[in-house]
């Protein structure tokens, strides 16, 4: 699932790629860009911010995507395959250089922007955890402006910090040894500034990596604690790892937790929660 971490090491691929080069094509398949053509432009630089991905132009132009819950950027030579990302219906951009073809596909998100007016399409993120901007004083700020919102919500609000991912919000509750339900408030100093901590130091070091690691183990099927390990056994102290939602009734999320190590939360939330054990 693409993270901060997986976008952040997109971006440099992107950028060691295709930047310094004109583009000698340009394919563009959302309905809003179909007639757009950016080739002869060169290629600035790739950046990422938070979950967002931006490719400058020359010209004064940026492209802005997002990878979603599945998408990807996928890097061939010019008139080669198109790599592994999908089916040629899911490809929504095509970028090519002399040297390199960038395939985006499955993209929920992709607009054609000034490059002065990134800000107003990005100025609401916080603090972005891999960028020049992090700031753990700002982020735990905003972490805790709403003192009644689930931990895994809170997280998970870009408007906190960027970056931070369903499986980065599952891990983190874990480490914490909180259940995601409990309110951010409720938290004791100085947890929520040791979890950001933590949360800087994991996106970090999973940044150059292929598998995203979360415990110390080397199994690939042990890399992560609890995220997507339903029914298997917890690794600090073997119950069985449960799932549950959490979030408004419009975007359910599926949460994963140990129901021994992170104590249940307390009843009160913004919104009624269903916990299933199955």
């Amino acid at each position: 699932m693409p993270e901060g971490d997986t976008v952040w090491r997109t971006a440099r691929a992107l950028h060691d790629a295709l930047s310094g080069h004109p583009l000698t094509r340009t394919d563009l398949r959302v309905p809003k860009l179909a007639t757009v053509d950016l080739t002869g432009r060169r290629v600035l630089e790739v950046a990422a911010r938070g979950k967002h991905l931006l490719t400058r132009l020359e010209g004064g132009l940026t492209l802005h995507s997002h990878l979603g819950m599945d998408g990807s950027w996928r890097l061939t030579s010019p008139g080669g395959s198109r790599g592994s990302g999908g089916p040629a219906h899911q490809i929504r951009a095509v970028l090519s250089t002399a040297s390199h073809t960038a395939t985006g596909f499955r993209l929920p998100l992709l607009e054609l922007l000034r490059t002065l007016d990134e800000l107003s399409a990005l100025g609401h993120l916080g603090p972005d955890l891999l960028g020049a901007d992090w700031d753990p004083v700002e982020a735990e700020r905003r972490l805790l402006s709403d003192p009644e919102r689930p931990l895994a919500e809170a997280l998970l609000d870009q408007r906190n910090l960027a970056g931070i991912g369903n499986v980065y919000a599952a891990e983190l509750c874990f480490l914490a040894r909180t259940s995601p339900w409990t309110p951010v408030g409720s938290l004791p100093p100085p947890l929520p500034s040791r979890l950001l901590t933590v949360a800087k130091r994991l996106l970090e070091a999973n940044k150059d990596r292929a598998v995203r690691r979360t415990t110390g183990a080397s199994r690939p099927d042990r890399a992560l604690a609890v995220y997507g390990r339903e029914h298997r056994p917890c690794p600090r102290c073997g119950t069985a790892v449960r799932t549950g939602e959490h979030g408004p009734p419009e975007r359910r999320r599926t949460i994963w937790y140990c129901p021994h190590c992170q104590p249940s939360a307390p009843a009160r939330s913004p919104y009624p929660t269903r916990r299933h054990t199955n």
